[in-house]
């Protein structure tokens, strides 16, 4: 850290620098609130599908429990296979909405990559106007202490995006 500090003073008298908060662009996008509600809506959905079948695995499962006296060796085999693969359904369809690579994952990267990229780019034409090296996200760092407002590109990016003050 404390090389980090001194390369970043030896540098600084000949680089310029500036700070964002991304989150607080991100709370004042509208496209982002709405991408974040559907995603909210359609996980809930999701996830009410996988519950429906957990629940009817666990309803078989205590059915079984309650027959399993009056059950022959084949009939328990069977129920016991009929609930092995309900659960295993569940777990399927958990894995296919919400695994790394699921349907959420996919959902989430097709609605939230064109809002980064535009203030990606709204960053980096901001950036080669005005000359900067660097812009740090005051947000998500947390190795910044403080940073002056006066070099702080938040607003004018958010104007660059068309939802300037």
């Amino acid at each position: 850290m404390t090389a980090l500090v001194a390369i970043v003073a030896m540098t600084a008298s000949a680089q310029k620098f500036a700070l964002i908060d991304m989150e607080y662009v991100l709370k004042n996008v509208p496209a982002y609130e709405r991408a974040n509600e559907q995603l909210s809506q359609v996980s809930q959905k999701w996830m009410a599908e996988v519950e429906a079948l957990s629940t009817e695995a666990q309803t078989m499962y205590k059915n079984y429990q309650n027959e399993v006296v009056f059950l022959s060796q084949e009939q328990k085999k069977a129920k016991q296979e009929e609930i092995m693969k309900k659960e295993h359904d569940a777990s399927e369809l958990k894995k296919k909405y919400f695994g790394p690579e699921g349907e959420l994952f996919k959902k989430r990267e097709a609605l939230m990559t064109p809002i980064q990229e535009e203030i990606y780019n709204a960053v980096k034409d901001i950036s080669d106007l005005r000359g900067y090296s660097l812009v740090l996200d005051r947000a998500s760092d947390t190795g910044i202490i403080f940073g002056s407002p006066k070099i702080d590109i938040s607003n004018e990016v958010l104007q660059k995006l068309g939802y300037g003050n």
